[in-house]
């Protein structure tokens, strides 16, 4: 690609993906993660923990604050099922985690990658005509469906690539 954009001025070189479309994942025979394949290629059943996924989002060797923030969450999200505005302010406030730090990068962050549904909705309070909008956060199966996807393609792609041989 060239470094000129179509008005002719110079465009800045990319600087690689931004840390907010990424995901971190370490080698995958690293010490970091429990064994999850078996010499033959053949998938272990054994499931990750809760920590060991969200470490995937925020890795705990780069983002200590939000990957401990994330797990927080998560866990207690897996407890209620669904949390409200008055839920998550209790959790930031008990957990001493910055109202800052969780509504910018955490939530948002969780929400992208598909592994909580925020949802939204519009009342009137009656006596005021004001509008507010509560919000529900909940688990999603988004993340693991899309990363569910990627996997099934890859190995479909393998499988296929092998069987012409």
């Amino acid at each position: 690609m060239s470094d000129e954009t179509v008005s002719g001025k110079k465009a800045i070189a990319s600087r690689g993906i931004p840390s907010s479309e990424a995901l971190y994942l370490p080698r995958h025979d690293s010490d970091e993660l429990r064994k999850f394949q078996e010499q033959d290629e053949s998938a272990t059943r054994n499931a990750w923990s809760l920590e060991e996924v969200v470490n995937f989002v925020f890795p705990k060797k780069y983002q200590l604050k939000y990957n401990e923030a994330a797990v927080a969450f998560t866990q207690l999200l897996k407890e209620k099922l669904v949390l409200n505005g008055s839920d998550i302010n209790e959790f930031v406030s008990t957990k001493g985690i910055s109202k800052a730090t969780f509504y910018n990068r955490v939530l948002p962050r969780l929400k992208r990658v598909g592994m909580v549904k925020v949802e939204r909705e519009t009342l009137v309070a009656l006596e005021s005509k004001r509008k507010y909008r509560p919000m529900r956060i909940s688990l999603s199966k988004t993340f693991g469906n899309y990363l569910t996807k990627i996997g099934d393609s890859w190995l479909a792609l393998v499988d296929d690539a092998r069987s012409r041989k």
